[in-house]
């Protein structure tokens, strides 16, 4: 039994890895996209002989790359399409529920074919939790290397942002956004939001040579985590964020604390991105299942359950010298033995 468990754990711990393999591969995709569409442009339109020099580059670098793939790239390359934000997948049409929340609030009226794109997306985060924001946003690849970068900056003695602000913020963001749309009768709430940010500003610079506003606002954001608050800007601000957040409460998939095992080395608190607590049971509806405490943990104290709600403080564990003191004092001939 014990080297099944240890089995277990063994995998729980590797998959902080997977999801940095898996936010690289998406972020990878989301750069080349836009390029795809740009080379289909090219085939489709049958003028090789008039492109400028730097888009016959552009044509020939696609051509070598896909051409292992597929036979028709005008037709074959359009099973992925898009961004994070609204896109195709093999056919399957996703939308981020923020997307739909946006298209509804700015038309007062539900399309229903475009509020059934986001089903899969909120049945999913109803069951893993805020896994978008943890697993697939392209903005979380960059963010946490922000903060790698901030860990950098405090080890040369250049203090960065630790404030702290109230979580609910960034629900009034959202409703404000939302408000903000119905009046504008426009998605207005995709100029704030990250992974809409990225989707449109790497279009721009495969399209058109260029950057928009919106990558002043991202890197705003980055300055914002660095300078101000850790992940200030996912934890207080992201409208996306507090509608995953909110979905995320009634998650199935949960990380627990086995307190038997927990040493209350406080490793998983430190490396919480989201300030949360882990070492008292305290994961809450904010927890997007990253496994960077599964991770760091030394006695494999975490792991996922399936359960509807987080377990209560179930104290300090019973491997730390917390623990060992009160058994002491509340069996003081049992500590002089």
């Amino acid at each position: 039994m014990v080297e099944y468990r240890n089995h277990f754990a063994f995998i729980w711990r590797q998959l902080n890895k997977v999801r940095w393999l898996v936010l690289s591969l998406v972020f990878s995709l989301l750069v080349l996209l836009p390029f795809v569409h740009v080379y289909q442009t090219y085939v489709a339109a049958h003028a090789y002989d008039l492109l400028a020099p730097g888009e016959r580059q552009l044509y020939d670098v696609m051509e070598v790359l896909t051409a292992p793939f597929v036979d028709d790239p005008v037709e074959d390359l359009d099973a992925v399409k898009g961004s994070t934000w609204s896109g195709r997948l093999f056919g399957l049409k996703l939308s981020d529920p923020l997307a739909a929340a946006g298209q509804m609030a700015a038309g007062l009226t539900v399309y229903s074919p475009f509020l059934l794109t986001a089903l899969i997306p909120i049945l999913a985060t109803l069951v893993l939790g805020r896994f978008f924001c943890g697993w697939l946003c392209p903005a979380t690849l960059l963010y946490e290397l922000n903060t790698n970068l901030g860990i950098l900056l405090n080890w040369l003695g250049l203090r960065t942002g630790m404030r702290r602000f109230e979580r609910r913020l960034k629900y009034a963001v959202l409703g404000v956004g939302l408000v903000a749309c119905t009046v504008s009768g426009s998605v207005l709430v995709a100029a704030v939001y990250p992974p809409a940010i990225l989707g449109r500003e790497l279009y721009y610079a495969a399209a058109h040579g260029g950057l928009g506003v919106g990558a002043l606002f991202f890197l705003a954001t980055l300055l914002f985590d660095l300078l101000v608050a850790r992940r200030g800007f996912c934890r207080y601000l992201c409208p996306g964020g507090a509608l995953y957040s909110w979905l995320g409460r009634y998650r199935l998939l949960r990380i627990q604390r086995n307190v038997l095992a927990c040493n209350d080395c406080t490793k998983c608190n430190a490396i919480c991105e989201f300030g949360l607590n882990p070492l008292r049971d305290n994961f809450g509806q904010e927890c997007n299942n990253c496994t960077a405490c599964i991770a760091v943990c030394p006695t494999n104290a975490l792991s996922f359950r399936w359960q509807v709600t987080d377990m209560p403080n179930q104290g300090p564990g019973h491997l730390g010298p917390r623990y060992r003191r009160e058994q002491q004092s509340q069996n003081p001939t049992r500590g002089e033995a």
